[in-house]
């Protein structure tokens, strides 16, 4: 049987006080499409506002990058569904990828949060990778806690984004996930690095879209 993985996707193009080009960083779409579009898994976008998705950091020597950029699957995240059109409860995983532009639209979206709260209460999984784990922030599954307290998570790390964006971001995604009393761990910058907890599985840095992407394919058979 098919599985079906819901990308929730930015809508936001600028960020922060220089109005910072940003949108999601595309190979964190294009490398977990490559791994489960070529695994027979179907995927369908949704972004907060539907419609056009804007990207950052294509790189065309990229072959994966380059076959979606050409292929009519990034002709349909460019025409996303609205999210508050979806329910996340028909698919059997969501992936929030990341990019800049989760931390303008992202995080702390009532619609993003109401996602992740209908995918994790009926047992679907739920995945998230770079700055995309910013939306797991401020969830609450119905028992009244921070839905990261105790969880192990991973997420662009404040050493990382030292290097990166620091002027540009609302907050450090490290200490913010922290803050709710997430288990947070990290590696080197720019390294692969996925943490999985049971159904909540999720991604350090671009370098880790992929193999992210490969531990949900794994989580999405055993559920076969």
């Amino acid at each position: 049987m098919t599985k079906h993985v819901l990308f929730i996707v930015t809508n936001a193009a600028v960020i922060g006080p220089h109005n910072r080009k940003t949108g999601f960083f595309f190979a964190e779409v294009a490398h977990p499409f490559d791994v489960l579009d070529k695994a027979g898994v179907a995927i369908e976008f949704a972004s907060p506002a539907g419609g056009w998705t804007p990207y950052d950091a294509y790189d065309e020597k990229d072959p994966a990058q380059k076959e979606f950029f050409e292929s009519k699957a990034f002709r349909r995240l460019n025409r996303s569904r609205k999210l508050a059109e979806v329910d996340a409860a028909d698919y059997d995983a969501i992936l929030v990828p990341g990019g800049l532009g989760p931390m303008v639209d992202i995080q702390r979206n009532a619609l993003v949060q109401e996602a992740i709260v209908r995918s994790w209460t009926t047992n679907k999984l739920v995945t998230a990778v770079c700055h995309g784990p910013c939306s797991l922030l401020g969830v609450d599954v119905g028992d009244g806690k921070p839905f990261v307290q105790g969880k192990k998570v991973t997420g662009f790390s404040v050493k990382e984004e030292f290097d990166y964006a620091r002027e540009d971001v609302p907050y450090e995604l490290e200490e913010a996930l922290r803050a709710e009393g997430a288990d947070y761990s990290s590696v080197a910058n720019w390294q692969p690095h996925v943490v999985v907890d049971g159904r909540l599985i999720t991604g350090q840095n671009p370098a880790s879209a992929g193999p992210l992407a490969k531990e949900l394919l794994a989580a999405l058979n055993k559920s076969a």
